[in-house]
């Protein structure tokens, strides 16, 4: 086999994709291995492969949720990713985290921004702007910018008012903290807890109210 032809973990490298999203586009029909030996070991051509990445890199989807009792968004989440990008043609890589949009070191998060980083693909697929993070969106916008990498949001929506936002805001801070102190199980914590939880409940009646006034 000459130097023409590489195994598939240096092809997946080559493409800036994972070897088993290399696999699905096998099984789809999208890049099919240009030659397979006896033992099943897959071999494409590198100078295919440089034209097809330069061509149409990877897309890839993003898709978040909270906590596991969401798990039913994260699936309608992915489907609308998958089902978006076959329409459009795109070939494209999934990453799913489970955490808060306030963490900024889950693993699927940490992936995407070394793709983007090194700028392993030319675009970025959302269903909502806040998939990606609560706070700090807009920062891994202005380096997808400076990469040449492409932002899509599928569903942009009506912009929610500044009471919304804030609600959403303060509801996602109480979460993560509210979630740290459950796992202090002195009486003094879970006292705190509920103080906590009865100012936050305060805290939504009073923006509530005053959107109310606002829109009266």
């Amino acid at each position: 086999m000459t130097d023409k032809f590489i195994k598939i973990g240096a092809a997946a490298k080559l493409l800036g994709v994972s070897i088993d999203t290399l696999r699905k586009w096998e099984l789809s029909g999208e890049l099919i291995p240009d030659r397979k030996s006896q033992a099943g070991t897959r071999f494409y051509d590198s100078s295919k492969l440089i034209n097809l990445g330069d061509a149409d890199s990877s897309t890839i989807c993003y898709a978040r949720v909270s906590s596991h009792d969401q798990k039913a968004d994260l699936d309608r989440q992915q489907a609308m990713l998958e089902a978006y990008c076959a329409a459009k043609g795109w070939k494209f890589e999934l990453i799913k985290d489970l955490g808060s949009g306030m963490n900024y070191r889950k693993k699927g998060l940490q992936k995407l921004l070394e793709k983007i980083l090194r700028k392993q693909t030319k675009r970025l697929v959302l269903t909502h702007k806040d998939r990606l993070l609560r706070f700090g969106a807009e920062l891994v916008f202005s380096f997808c910018e400076l990469q040449g990498i492409e932002i899509v949001i599928i569903n942009k929506g009506e912009q929610p008012s500044f009471e919304e936002e804030l609600a959403q805001d303060v509801l996602e801070i109480i979460t993560v903290f509210s979630a740290r102190l459950y796992g202090l199980r002195s009486k003094k914590h879970k006292k705190l807890l509920l103080g906590l939880q009865e100012e936050v409940d305060q805290v939504v009646r009073n923006i509530d109210n005053h959107a109310t006034r606002i829109q009266n």
